[in-house]
């Protein structure tokens, strides 16, 4: 993430932390290129040309551990 990303707002956690489909993806939205990030692997085809894929069952894995852990949060 860039340092000058806007943080995430307080009412947003909350309402993520209740259950809010809108602000659980408004959380995932915020952190879709860390994710993406995380998820890329380098292949190589036959010819040994390397390319860069986004490992969509890492990716999905990755959204789903942040949804548990949004939805296990303890807001004060």
């Amino acid at each position: 993430m860039q340092k000058n990303d806007a943080a995430i707002s307080f009412p947003v956690i909350a309402a993520a932390v209740n259950g809010d489909v809108d602000a659980i993806n408004a959380v995932l939205k915020r952190y879709e290129g860390y994710i993406a990030r995380l998820s890329t692997k380098k292949l190589y085809d036959e010819d040994g040309n390397s390319y860069i894929v986004v490992d969509e069952e890492m990716r999905r894995r990755l959204e789903t551990k942040l949804i548990t852990k949004i939805l296990k949060f303890k807001v004060a």
